[in-house]
C-alpha cells in the first residue's frame, strides 16, 4: 500500500531532483523510495559478516546472462574447445 509522504527540501535541490528523475523515466517518489529501500538493505548487509558478502565483481556479473539460452554443457564445449 502507498501512502503520501511529505518532504521538506530545498527548492533548487527538489527542482533537480525532478529533472534527473525526469531524464531517467521516473518518478520522484519512485526514486526517494528506491533511495530508502538502498539504505535499509545496507543496514542489513553490514550485519553479515563481509566473509560472508559477495564480492563487488559478483555483485556486478548476477543476472549477466539472464535470458540467454547458454547452459552448462555450452560452457564444457567451450572448455574442450580451448584446450584442445
Amino acid at each position: 500500500m502507498n501512502t503520501k509522504l511529505t518532504l521538506r527540501m530545498d527548492e533548487n535541490l527538489i527542482a533537480e531532483a525532478k529533472a534527473y528523475a525526469a531524464k531517467e523515466g521516473r518518478s520522484l517518489s519512485d526514486l526517494v523510495g528506491g533511495y530508502f529501500a538502498r539504505l535499509i538493505q545496507m543496514q542489513a548487509e553490514a550485519t553479515v559478516p563481509r566473509s560472508r558478502r559477495p564480492s563487488p565483481l559478483t555483485d556486478a556479473i548476477v543476472g549477466a546472462l539472464a535470458g540467454s539460452k547458454l547452459d552448462e554443457s555450452d560452457y564444457k564445449k567451450y572448455l574442450e574447445e580451448k584446450h584442445k
